[in-house]
């Protein structure tokens, strides 16, 4: 597994679980894949590949804020939107975007709505958001002042011992635990469980909540989105830019290698929505970071 792959392995199941390419076909055969008019826009069809139980991404009632954006794109378009899900986890790019349709050429699906930007298992457009992990804890008397990661640390050394501290594995909050001495108080989560009934938001939903862990490090999309939700009983402090650890990505929409067009038409809808994609996104209470500016579509088909 390439380090790019390592380094958004749980971002593409949490966004991300995408990563993981070793049941997946060669890089270099997809590359070269010949192009199929499937998504010429004839049928008036936007096919987009999504998880069924993924929020705030997406799930199987249209909830998430990717199957708002797809809303919004078909809309445009003039098109209807119809899915096909499965679980983001080992297979997800193999059983979606490249699978076809039974006894036809057509594929399945012809867009993944979230992956990092110059994923290579996809072709990427632009990134149309940019967020950071975060920590979220309860409104707790003991953690009034913390607002920054670093105040966490300040905490009085027998208090900060006793902490559990909920994380994924393969994510920057494993690094930071390391930094500073804490990963012994970790409460590992797999990032790909292979129950599709489980979702990133459990360790705020659940977990936290109910006192199983004190404090959880998690995407800050999925952080906004339960925080919110928790009815004021919890707090989101995001990680700001530290040498030596990468918090924050870039996340853009990924098609077939090999389909510019599709993928051009993809594209040039973010560049000029943009400000519809970021209403959609603050509805959801995501922590956006700006876009580089004059943002360029990375790992294009040729």
């Amino acid at each position: 597994m390439s380090a790019r792959r390592t380094r958004f392995a749980y971002i593409l199941r949490a966004v991300l679980a995408l990563s993981c390419a070793t049941c997946a076909v060669p890089f270099a055969q997809a590359q070269n894949a010949p192009s199929l008019p499937n998504n010429d826009g004839a049928d008036k069809v936007l096919r987009v590949c999504a998880d069924p139980n993924n929020l705030p991404l997406s799930n199987d009632k249209g909830e998430g804020y990717e199957n708002k954006i797809a809303e919004a794109m078909a809309s445009d378009f003039g098109y209807k939107v119809e899915y096909t899900y499965f679980p983001q986890r080992i297979g997800f790019v193999r059983h979606t975007l490249r699978e076809k349709e039974p006894n036809t050429e057509r594929y399945k699906c012809d867009l993944i709505v979230g992956v990092p930007r110059g994923y290579d298992m996809t072709a990427t457009t632009r990134p149309y958001l940019h967020s950071t992990y975060a920590m979220v804890f309860s409104k707790k008397p003991e953690f009034a002042n913390i607002n920054t990661p670093s105040d966490l640390l300040k905490l009085p050394p027998d208090q900060l011992k006793k902490l559990r501290l909920g994380i994924f594995a393969q994510t920057p909050a494993v690094d930071w635990l390391l930094a500073n001495n804490l990963i012994d108080q970790a409460v590992s989560y797999q990032a790909q469980s292979g129950d599709p009934q489980a979702f990133p938001g459990e360790m705020i939903q659940h977990d936290l909540k109910q006192g199983n862990v004190d404090v959880v490090f998690v995407w800050g999309p999925i952080a906004g989105y339960f925080v919110k939700r928790s009815g004021d009983t919890a707090k989101l402090v995001p990680f700001p830019p530290q040498p030596g650890i990468h918090f924050d990505f870039e996340i853009a929409m990924g098609t077939r290698h090999g389909e510019k067009a599709w993928h051009d038409k993809v594209d040039q809808w973010i560049a000029t929505h943009q400000d519809k994609i970021n209403t959609i996104l603050t509805s959801y209470d995501v922590p956006l970071l700006p876009i580089a500016s004059a943002p360029v579509a990375s790992n294009t088909p040729q």
